[in-house]
């Protein structure tokens, strides 16, 4: 009997077996108990199960939180499908930042193509190694030569060098490339959340299948280091790479120009009311819309009609009712002094004059100790104290470029120049671990101004800085998460206008970083500036009403960003170019129209602890 052909089936069916095995997802890397933190309490983490999957030549990772008594932090389903990373693939992963605090555990930040970022995610077993070794194992993982905690994904091209005199930058950066071929279909990649809940104790997993899909080739993009604040304004045909480096970081990151097929944190809640509400608005809906919903604006609040919200010694007697009537009318210039305080909440809203000037008195020696810090280090320590020569000498750079036009600032050897760098110098001392970055001058200016007190300005900074102050963090992750939030407000509000930022690679929202790192500061003049801001303070409608004001304005103009077919570099020019021409009273009664309109649906958009959101107690008051 001839087994040839029973010989050549066993061997193609061994062969089909393999290939079978080969395409098949297997779990790589499990790691339990690996948290996020929506709040500075880590006794608010929410912990889960990371993983790193592997099918064919691709590989992804996934993190899901657990449920039920898993986790420290109760989570609706809404909230958990804000979180939950699903499988999203190595090619569309930029870099892994390694972090190793001193006290405390390891944690690593994922930064995706798009230039937006997951959250922190802390091992609090360990395990940071193994999984770094883990997928070094699977795809290139190179290290960057600008940070030794930074881990550049599949960076398959050498390091180049490019001259960018046009711009006037410092210096150019590495740039780096690196091809794609995988993306997942969002349909099969949900995990049976159940069967990983249960197997938290015995280890096992279940993986569902991957199909990929051949992805577009992906052209080389650089990242350029430039001081953002100061040359944002002349960056035109090299936007894209400016905007995806923030404050002189470095690390030779790629960034994908092909439309993102994964969204981090996406709800399937979303795809469901995004069709079926009123919010996709058309621009002449919207326009009636904000004529209905969005009130008219009142005149200030003037000094007589402030006496009516304080009882006899001082305390404000309703401070919902103060905080509304900030919001409609802002104040007159004269009250600001004694209200921009409240609204901080430098002062307590039930503090009597007396308490108020009893604090006062106690803040202002408080603030004289910590500015004796830094005034008492000699020229010989200076020279040894690396950090606070490099604070010193940007802080110095920036503020004779901070307002200089006004009044207030002009001239040479202006004392106020001089206040203004001693407040933030004593800041950095103050909050050593933050230290000063550029946009803090913009942010004090106003204040000092308003305040005219050294030692009141800095309190009030310092309560501002406690909801902008990760806007300044060096893992940018106060920026992307209210990026991330916007682009969410913006497809559950406009979705033709987000459909046209997707089909232009647009998605990372880079074009609106100069509105929410210094709250609109470029846009407005001066006194519409301060007008905005104590309208922000109140936190009415809503504390994150600065991302409904970028959507209004956004809305706005959908129509002239469609019709001439920007894309990213042409948008940002656009948007630089709107500086001095946006209507601040339409455009707040539009973002309360949307504000109104997106109600529940809008919030649970935006991801707990995305700033100006403050944790119950405020992490600056540990002392």
């Amino acid at each position: 009997h001839d087994l040839s052909d029973d010989a050549d089936y066993a061997q193609q069916s061994a062969s089909m077996m393999d290939s079978i095995k080969q395409n098949s997802p297997r779990v790589v890397f499990t790691k339990e108990n690996v948290a996020i933190h929506p709040t500075q309490f880590a006794s608010e983490r929410i912990s889960g199960r990371l993983k790193l999957i592997k099918q064919s030549s691709a590989l992804f990772m996934t993190w899901i939180p657990y449920k039920g008594h898993s986790t420290e932090a109760r989570l609706s389903d809404n909230e958990r499908n804000l979180y939950t990373i699903r499988a999203v693939p190595f090619t569309e992963i930029r870099s892994i930042r390694r972090h190793t605090p001193a006290l405390g555990w390891q944690y690593i930040i994922v930064v995706l193509s798009s230039g937006l970022a997951y959250p922190p995610l802390y091992f609090y077993s360990g395990g940071v190694k193994e999984f770094l070794a883990t997928i070094k194992q699977h795809v290139l993982l190179v290290r960057s030569e600008e940070d030794a905690n930074v881990f550049l994904v599949n960076d398959f091209q050498n390091t180049l060098q490019r001259t960018l005199s046009s711009l006037e930058l410092p210096r150019a950066v590495p740039l780096a490339c690196g091809p794609s071929n995988m993306s997942v279909d969002e349909s099969i990649l949900n995990e049976n959340q159940e069967r990983a809940d249960n197997d938290v104790n015995n280890g096992s997993s279940s993986v569902t299948h991957f199909h990929g899909r051949p992805r577009q080739k992906v052209d080389p993009a650089r990242d350029i280091s430039i001081q953002v604040l100061e040359k944002f304004s002349l960056v035109t045909k090299f936007a894209r790479e400016t905007t995806s480096q923030l404050f002189r970081e470095n690390n030779g990151f790629s960034e994908r120009r092909t439309p993102i097929q994964t969204h981090p944190r996406r709800s399937h809640v979303e795809e469901k009311t995004s069709d079926e509400s009123c919010l996709a608005l058309d621009s002449q809906e919207f326009d009636n819309l904000s004529l209905v919903w969005g009130k008219p604006r009142q005149p200030p609040l003037g000094s007589e009609e402030w006496i009516i919200f304080l009882d006899s010694e001082g305390r404000v007697t309703d401070s919902e009712a103060l905080r509304k009537r900030v919001f409609y009318g802002g104040l007159d210039h004269e009250l600001r002094n004694e209200v921009w305080g409240l609204l901080l909440g430098y002062y307590p809203y039930d503090s009597t004059y007396a308490e108020r000037e009893f604090l006062k008195s106690i803040k202002k020696s408080e603030y004289e100790n910590i500015k004796n810090q830094w005034q008492s280090i000699s020229s010989a320590q200076a020279k040894r104290f690396t950090k606070f020569r490099e604070r010193k000498g940007l802080i110095e750079k920036d503020v004779v470029r901070t307002d200089r036009s006004l009044p207030f600032y002009e001239g040479d050897d202006n004392p106020n120049v001089n206040i203004l760098r001693d407040i933030l110098l004593t800041y950095s001392f103050y909050n050593f671990d933050l230290g000063y970055c550029q946009g803090m001058s913009d942010l004090l200016s106003p204040i000092l101004f308003v305040m005219d007190d050294e030692s009141e300005a800095f309190w009030c900074f310092v309560a501002l800085m406690e909801r902008l102050g990760p806007n300044f963090n060096r893992d940018q992750n106060g920026m992307h998460s209210q990026l991330f939030a916007l682009s969410k407000l913006v497809e559950l509000l406009d979705s033709p206008l987000h459909n046209y930022f997707k089909q232009r690679d647009c998605l990372n929202y880079f074009f609106c970083f100069r509105w929410i790192l210094i709250q609109f500061k470029r846009e407005f003049e001066y006194e519409k500036t301060m007008r905005l801001w104590e309208v922000l303070w109140t936190h009415y409608p809503s504390e994150h009403l600065h991302l409904y004001l970028c959507v209004a304005i956004l809305k706005r103009y959908r129509g002239k960003i469609v019709g001439e077919g920007m894309d990213f570099d042409t948008l940002l020019k656009f948007i630089n170019e709107l500086s001095g021409h946006i209507d601040l009273d339409a455009t707040l009664r539009d973002a309360e129209a949307l504000c109104i309109c997106a109600g529940e649906n809008g919030a649970a958009r935006i991801p707990p602890g995305t700033p100006p959101s403050l944790p119950i107690d405020s992490v600056y008051a540990q002392d």
